[in-house]
Parts: C-alpha cells; structure tokens; sequence
C-alpha cells in the first residue's frame, strides 16, 4: 500500500497537468507542459512598413493569437494572427496580419521580425483591407506544396480563401474558396475556418484525398463540408434543395450548445476522420458552470468513405480555459481556440489562441 501511495506521489504533478480523453478514437490525452506560460505574446516595438498606407506599423501591438502550424526542415512553423492596435476599437476593428514563430525543440520559438503574410496592394484587396488577414490553418502537399486557408476581413463580409507557397515565404493568393461555385453564390456569405483533411504518413502531415476529392470542414455557427480537386477551388456539400448542409450542429445540453467552429486541419485515421473543432458554450441550455461565450475544445469522429456521416462525438471539452493566460486578454470570457496541429518527433503538438490574445500549446505522446 505504501508503495502504490509512493507510485500516486510521483504521478499527481504529471497527471495533473492532462486533458481529459474520454474515448479511444480521440487524439490525447494532452498536457500542458510551458510552465503556464503563452508561448506567443504581443510586442509593441515590432515594425513593418504597410505597402497599403505606406505607414511603418506596429503590425503585433495589439494582440497575437489564432495560431495554425507546419513542420518543415525538422523544426515547428507557427503561422499566427497579428493585430495591429488601432485606438480603442473593438474585437474585429484592428488590423491583422499573419506573423511566423519556429521552433526546434517544441517549447521555445523565435519570431519573424515581419509579417510573413499580409494585405496589399494586390487583387485581393478589397476582401482584404482594412481588417486583414486572419486564423490561417495550413497543410502541405505530397508535391511540397503548402496551401493556407484563411479569413479574408474587409469589415464588412469574411470570406474564406486560399493561398499557396512553397518556401512559406513567397505567397499565390487565389481569392476566396468559393468563388467560381455556382456563379459566386457564396461570395457574399460568411464563410471561414477551412480545415482541409489530413494523413499521417511516414511521420509526416499531408493532405488526404477520399474518393479522388480532398475536403475541407469549414464554417460557423454549424460545420459544413466542401471539396476540391486542386486545392483552390472549392465546392461546398449542399442537400437536394441547393442548400448548405451542417455536417456538426450545436448540441443543447453540451458544452458545444452554442456554436461549433472547425478547428486544425482533421486527420483521416484507421478509426475514421477525427475532427478537432472548436465550440461555444450558452450556459442556460449547455453546460451551467463553463458560462456563456466559453471556447473550449471537441472531437468528432466521421465516416472514412462518406466524409458528411458522423459516428461519434465527445460528451465533454478535451481542452478548456483553465489557466490565468487563457482568461485574459481581448477576449476575457476565457478562449482554448484550437486551430494547429503538428507531428513533429513523436510528440503530437497542439496550438490554440487564448481570449484572442496570446498563443499557447499543449501535446500529447499517446494515439
């Protein structure tokens, strides 16, 4: 008895710091493991010279947050969302831009002095400018070809589009994902948070075909479905009516009871397609003690032939505002906003934006 006391002993600082996994098909569980420190956090010396205004701009003074990531030459990319401060605006009145943080250990990184992605004077300036760029999520090609989803932000209708590179330095902006479907029907509907199917193979990320198609989960307050066979163009799922169909809807009494929003990049596994998405909390019909507006994070489970078919979904958050870093900031009603993940070196790493401030990570050694 002394001994298993001595076992527990040991283990409590360890298990401690899980997340909670409460079905085998799901990725985890997590641990915090930064010492309860973002890893990213605004700067207000940061400059960039704005090709827009023409400006120097203190392009990450306001916030940095909303985080996709990539492996590449063996070490972490960490494509972030940058604010610049403007006044005293509100969430949404500032400026993003898309800065980048490597890492080679998985714990500490160094950023780009400038932004690596950002509006300008370019076709797509007008979806771009004056809110910027936003939330990337970003997977790599069998070809080496990484290819960026979006949000475009011209303060007045987000748009999901796309972007390509092969050196994550120069970028091919292509323009919104829907663009050509059905005559730009989606042109002028909200649309963003694309996460375009992955699999693991030889140690490695890389987007996924089913059926000859890649998908991508994307939207919110519902998670739709669409398909591409480049990449760039992109075709939502609709029913028989031409309307978009929900694949993932809230869920009164859950901690997702207000919205689901797609999260990293999905990995297609033996299991089926593991979503990891994003979800919203109303307390008077979800869950009483998280509040309301809470971010916290699921995990779904698709059909592996028929992308649109649900198998299974979690009953709890496997990530949820817990620390002081997670609770301030921009967003003070406390956000775990999961929107990277990478394999690298065994280790699964997991990143999320906190209260639309700051970036944190979590990881895993299991599943």
């Amino acid at each position: 008895m002394k001994k298993l006391f001595l076992i527990l002993f040991i283990l409590s600082p360890i298990l401690s710091g899980l997340l909670a996994q409460e079905k085998e098909w799901m990725l985890g569980p997590f641990e915090r493991f930064t010492q309860q420190q973002p890893i990213i956090q605004k700067k207000t010396n940061s400059e960039f010279k704005d090709p827009v205004t023409g400006n120097v701009v203190k392009w990450e003074s306001m916030a940095t947050f909303n985080p996709a990531a990539i492996v590449k030459d063996n070490k972490i990319h960490v494509l972030y969302r940058a604010e610049e401060k403007l006044g005293e605006k509100e969430i949404g009145g500032h400026t993003s831009r898309i800065g980048m943080a490597i890492s080679a250990d998985g714990l500490h990184y160094k950023r780009k002095p400038a932004p690596i992605f950002f509006p300008d004077n370019d076709d797509q300036k007008k979806y771009e400018w004056p809110g910027g760029t936003e939330d990337p999520r970003i997977v790599e090609t069998t070809e080496g070809v990484y290819v960026l989803t979006y949000t475009q932000w011209n303060r007045d209708i987000p748009r999901l589009a796309v972007a390509t590179s092969t050196d994550l330095k120069n970028w091919k902006k292509h323009g919104p994902a829907f663009k050509y479907f059905k005559n730009g029907k989606y042109m002028d509907r909200e649309t963003k948070s694309g996460a375009i199917l992955t699999r693991l193979e030889n140690g490695k990320l890389l987007a996924a075909k089913i059926n000859g198609k890649y998908w991508m989960y994307f939207g919110v307050p519902h998670i739709y479905l669409a398909s591409s066979t480049d990449l760039i163009n992109w075709e939502p799922v609709e029913d028989y009516e031409g309307k978009i169909a929900p694949v993932l809807s809230p869920r009164p009494g859950y901690f997702d009871s207000w919205l689901v929003e797609a999260g990293p990049p999905p990995i297609l596994t033996s299991d089926g397609i593991l979503v990891l998405y994003n979800a919203g909390n109303s307390k008077n019909i979800g869950v009483e003690e998280l509040g309301n507006r809470i971010y916290t994070g699921g995990q779904a489970l698709f059909d592996s032939r028929e992308p649109w078919k649900i198998l299974d979904r979690a009953e709890k958050p496997f990530i949820k505002p817990e620390m002081e870093f997670e609770k301030s900031g921009q967003y003070k009603d406390g956000t775990t906003f999961i929107e990277g993940l990478v394999y690298f070196k065994g280790v699964w790493y997991l990143f999320y934006g906190t209260a639309d401030s700051m970036v944190g990570v979590v990881r895993t050694r299991l599943n």
